[in-house]
């Protein structure tokens, strides 16, 4: 297998967290998003969409997507569980796998691909330019404070993001919470919950990565 990875970008670390997870040693080619290596004609010969992570298998396979990386590397290495057990958890970590999605990450990076001077004309990744639309960010920040609630209300209740047990939904959950500090948002302090859950990821290994 081949792993594309992006040191600074959240997606990628999102996968980098899964494959340590699941204590797997994979080959890693590192992509500069600041630079602009992935559009560059070697990479979109790997991923036409110019985007990262991407996982090639043994088999030739190209992965493009974090879903997709995750449910392979599941069904080829199911040891330990990162995507349930019984159909119940299954469909639990999915659900709250795309709310953590819909409703945390693309906020954020709307906010900051709508607003930091290097995405200027970049503001939607992928081959095709997009220009900046400020207001779409100040939209963005309403919408991660909202998430910031749910994600509370939810950990009030369970010990992780998708029930009992830390899953794909608890990476996802970290790594777009730990990376709210680009638009300058946080935890709110009266969240008690949510960062006792934060303390406790941020202590696995995988977190360090």
């Amino acid at each position: 297998m081949l792993f594309y990875d992006c040191s600074t970008a959240p997606n990628p670390r999102r996968a980098r967290m899964f494959i340590a997870e699941k204590g797997l040693e994979i080959e890693t080619r590192d992509i500069s998003i600041a630079k602009g290596e992935q559009l560059s004609d070697e990479f979109r010969a790997v991923n036409p969409n110019a985007t990262i992570p991407v996982l090639v298998t043994d088999e030739g396979t190209t992965l493009a997507e974090n879903l997709g990386i995750a449910a392979y590397l599941e069904a080829r290495f199911p040891e330990p569980p990162l995507m349930g057990r019984t159909p119940d958890e299954k469909g639990s970590v999915l659900m709250w796998n795309s709310i953590v999605e819909q409703q945390g990450g693309a906020p954020i990076a709307e906010a900051l691909r709508n607003t930091h001077p290097a995405f200027e004309g970049r503001a939607i990744p992928g081959p095709v330019n997009h220009a900046q639309i400020p207001e779409l960010a100040q939209r963005a920040t309403v919408r991660v404070a909202r998430f910031f609630d749910v994600l509370e209300a939810r950990l009030a209740e369970s010990d992780f993001v998708a029930g009992e047990v830390f899953t794909l939904a608890d990476i996802s959950t970290f790594v777009f919470v730990d990376f709210a500090r680009v638009i300058k948002m946080k935890i709110p302090q009266e969240n008690a919950a949510t960062l006792a859950w934060f303390d406790k990821i941020a202590s696995r290994p995988s977190a360090q990565l």
